[in-house]
C-alpha cells in the first residue's frame, strides 16, 4: 500500500467484526514501531499485547469504552520515562512522549497495511489497567488500541481540518507566504 493511501485512508474503528485477526499481523505492525525517531538511543517503550478476553473487558471497563470488549486483541503501549529523564532531566518526559506518538503512528500506519484496524484510546484509569496486567508502578500506560477487522465497509475518510487553517509561514499566525527572494547578482 502506498504511504499517502494508508495515511488518508486510517481512520479509527470502534465496530470490530467476529473474525480473529492473526496475531503475527499484530506483532508485524508493532515491530514497525522500532523504526521511529528514540532519543540518543534509548528506547522508553514496552508493548503488552492482550488476547485475554477477561482482561481485555477489564481494560475496556477502565477506558469506560464498550467497544473494547468487540476487539480480539488489544495492544498496549507503555512507557518508562526515567532512562530519557536521567539524560535529557525535564526534557525526557516530552522526548518520551515524542518517541511514543511516533511509535504509535508507525503502528497504526502499518495496521492499515495489512488490513487490520484500531482506534486510539487515551483516556483510561491507569490504576485500573497497571493492576489488571501487573504493569508496575512507574511504567506510564501512553495509550490502548483495540485490534480487529473493520465490521463496516471500508471507506476513505475525509481530513477533518483544512490545511489552511494550520499552517504558518515565518511566525504563529501569519498565513500569507512571502514572496521568494531572488538569488543573485
Amino acid at each position: 500500500m502506498e504511504l499517502d493511501k494508508a495515511i488518508k485512508s486510517r481512520k479509527s474503528v470502534r465496530k470490530f467484526s467476529s473474525k480473529e485477526p492473526d496475531w503475527k499481523k499484530i506483532v508485524e505492525c508493532v515491530d514497525s514501531m522500532r523504526y521511529s525517531p528514540i532519543a540518543g538511543r534509548n528506547c522508553v517503550l514496552k508493548i503488552i499485547l492482550v488476547d485475554n478476553s477477561e482482561l481485555i473487558w477489564k481494560i475496556a471497563d477502565a477506558c469506560q469504552q464498550d467497544f473494547i470488549k468487540t476487539s480480539k486483541y488489544v495492544v498496549l503501549v507503555c512507557s518508562n520515562v526515567s532512562r530519557l529523564v536521567n539524560v535529557y532531566e525535564e526534557k525526557g518526559e516530552i522526548y518520551s512522549r515524542q518517541q511514543a506518538g511516533a511509535s504509535i503512528q508507525n503502528f497504526l500506519l502499518k495496521l492499515e497495511e495489512v488490513g487490520l484496524s484500531s482506534c486510539w484510546v487515551g483516556y483510561f484509569v491507569d490504576e485500573q489497567i497497571k493492576k489488571a496486567l501487573k504493569i508496575p508502578y512507574n511504567i506510564n500506560i501512553e495509550a490502548v488500541f483495540p485490534v480487529g477487522f473493520d465490521a463496516e465497509k471500508k471507506r476513505t475518510r475525509k481530513a477533518k481540518i483544512e490545511l489552511r487553517n494550520i499552517v504558518y509561514f515565518n511566525s504563529y499566525g501569519d498565513k500569507k507566504p512571502k514572496p521568494e527572494k531572488k538569488m543573485g547578482a
